[in-house]
């Protein structure tokens, strides 16, 4: 009984990381999986801004993002959430100069997914790195973090993401 249990969980994250795999947007991912899952109806993702918990930057980060030596990255902590259920909390370092003014206000004042709101301007994911469980900078119950690099249409890079995905995607 068990060991089925742990297998069923098992297959969900398997099936999670193909939904992750085929979108671009882990915001429009989680869209489809709350969707898929029936976890609210309508099935919207909600980003709830982070207060007082950010993550220490990667040292590189300036040349992940080819920040020049007077931009400062933009940094966004939120838990993303469907149906009131947090799906994952995320750590995110932008180039605010890459997004329209707009864009920015509404990343300042909303509850927006990052990914919706810079959407609009085709970005494409580059996943850097994978692990089943926590990374640095996750919370201890996370069952899958992503490291990832969002990349504009010609190649600039927009954002770098770490994403800490908990144990209410597999349905715990």
């Amino acid at each position: 009984m068990l060991l089925a249990l742990l297998l069923a969980h098992a297959g969900s994250l398997s099936a999670f990381e193909a939904t992750l795999a085929a979108q671009d947007s882990a915001t429009a991912a989680l869209g489809q999986w709350c969707e898929a899952r029936h976890l609210a109806d309508p099935a919207t993702i909600k980003a709830a801004q982070v207060k007082g918990e950010d993550t220490m930057p990667p040292p590189d980060l300036d040349e992940t993002l080819k920040l020049s030596e007077d931009q400062e990255p933009a940094y966004r902590h939120v838990r993303l959430s469907c149906g009131g259920k947090v799906l994952s909390e995320a750590h995110n370092w932008y180039a605010r100069q890459r997004l329209t003014p707009a864009m920015n206000q509404t990343l300042d004042t909303t509850d927006t997914p990052f990914g919706k709101v810079a959407g609009p301007l085709g970005f494409t994911r580059e996943r850097l790195g994978a692990v089943r469980g926590a990374a640095p900078g996750c919370p201890r119950d996370t069952v899958l973090s992503h490291r990832a690099l969002l990349r504009l249409p010609d190649g600039s890079p927009l954002a770098l993401v770490v994403e800490c995905y908990t144990p209410a995607v597999i349905g715990k």
